[in-house]
């Protein structure tokens, strides 16, 4: 079976779209998924199955989409995905100074080159960015709640949500004890 790691967006922020996880690791458990765990309120799960990826982040929209009565983008990944989008990041996270971050976006397939390019023109000395395959790997100076590059994620054209360096190595951690 393979180790798979749901990240969903924008459950519980500021109110709107709750979803209890002891609720939607049962929806979950009744869909046919093994070992399902959550990790936090933000709606990062971890699980195992025999299916196909993109077959099953459909599954999971629809299911969740039928129970909670609004859409949730998933966006999958297997943990050897997730170790090697770890190992990819182009930027030192052992020495951040105080309101620095790195953060990562993971967007559900490759934006197209006139995207990238788009987004390209809101950067600014205060951020960077990388963007990999089906990941936008960010550096911010200052608190990504003043970056104006991040409100134009939606401009990519794709499904995609954040998390912070520390969520990701958690969620690596997790998918490590679950492969033992």
């Amino acid at each position: 079976m393979t180790i798979y790691i749901a990240l969903l967006r924008g459950i519980n922020v500021g109110g709107h779209h709750k979803i209890k996880m002891a609720d939607l690791r049962s929806l979950l458990e009744m869909m046919g998924l093994q070992n399902v765990r959550t990790y936090i309120q933000s709606g990062n799960v971890l699980f195992e199955s025999d299916e196909e990826a993109k077959q099953l982040s459909q599954r999971m929209e629809e299911e969740i989409g039928k129970t909670f009565g609004f859409p949730v983008p998933v966006v999958l990944r297997t943990a050897e995905e997730f170790e090697q989008i770890i190992r990819d990041c182009p930027f030192s996270t052992d020495s951040l100074k105080e309101g620095e971050s790195v953060q990562i976006a993971f967007l559900a397939d490759a934006p197209s080159e006139e995207s990238i390019n788009q987004l390209s023109s809101y950067k600014s000395q205060m951020e960077d960015f990388l963007i990999m395959g089906k990941e936008v790997y960010f550096f911010f100076r200052k608190s990504i709640l003043d970056s104006k590059l991040v409100t134009q994620l939606p401009k990519l054209g794709v499904p995609v949500t954040v998390r912070n360096w520390k969520t990701v190595m958690k969620i690596a951690g997790l998918a490590r004890d679950m492969a033992q």
